[in-house]
């Protein structure tokens, strides 16, 4: 098995964050400016937040459509989710699913607003992130909108050059309470590349900027010109 398998990479990726699910969701407590901007003036039927780590986005996406969805591969997350959903009031609006980005499960044009904010860039290879945003393509209903996002070359923490074609892979540690360090898989977009990997998929880009080091692009169901 390459490092690069689909089953390997997930079981990876679910394995750090169970690792770490306890003390990573006492740093993710707000919302992101940016997927509150998304989300104002917006409202629909049902949201998904896919890769909703400890569900700190389902609550203010809770807030504008009827139901959501939130996935993840890590179920130690999911648990932190759930906690925090039960605390503070919005469960009975949110199911929280084992799920992977590549495979959601939900149906075809289901889905009315999505949010794929810091979870893009911990697939690998590049063909598996391309399949996840056709896959956010195919949940998408024909008129519903997401945003997503990977953290880019353009952040202060790396010394890249914003404007190359290409990222780079690299892995980021977490650093537990005691001094335990998680490493963890990451792909750093170029803004170009971004938007490239975004135009290969089956979405189309409505609008795509960089904002906090992090590539942002609000995108919708690539739309087919036949009949």
């Amino acid at each position: 098995m390459t490092r690069d398998d689909p089953d390997s990479t997930t079981r990876t990726t679910a394995s750090t964050y169970d690792r770490i699910a306890g003390h990573f969701s006492k740093t993710r407590e707000h919302t992101w400016p940016e997927v509150e901007s998304f989300l104002d003036g917006r409202s629909g039927g049902v949201g998904i937040d896919v890769g909703c780590g400890n569900g700190r986005h389902c609550e203010p996406l809770g807030d504008r459509v009827e139901a959501v969805v939130g996935v993840d591969v890590s179920e130690g997350l999911l648990r932190e989710a759930r906690a925090r959903a039960r605390e503070r009031g919005y469960d009975p609006a949110v199911s929280f699913v084992r799920g992977d980005a590549a495979a959601l499960p939900v149906a075809d044009d289901r889905v009315d607003l999505a949010v794929y904010v810091a979870a893009l860039h911990h697939l690998r290879p590049r063909e598996r992130r391309v399949a996840s945003l056709s896959e956010l393509a195919r949940a998408l209903a024909p008129d519903g909108r997401a945003l997503v996002s990977a953290w880019s070359t353009a952040h202060d923490r790396f010394d890249a050059d914003a404007d190359a074609e290409v990222g780079f892979d690299t892995t980021v540690d977490w650093t537990l309470p005691g001094g335990e360090t998680v490493p963890r898989f990451y792909h750093i977009y170029a803004p170009r590349e971004f938007d490239a990997d975004l135009v290969a998929s089956d979405l189309r880009i409505v609008d795509s900027v960089v904002s906090s080091g992090n590539c942002y692009a609000v995108v919708e169901p690539e739309r087919s010109d036949g009949p």
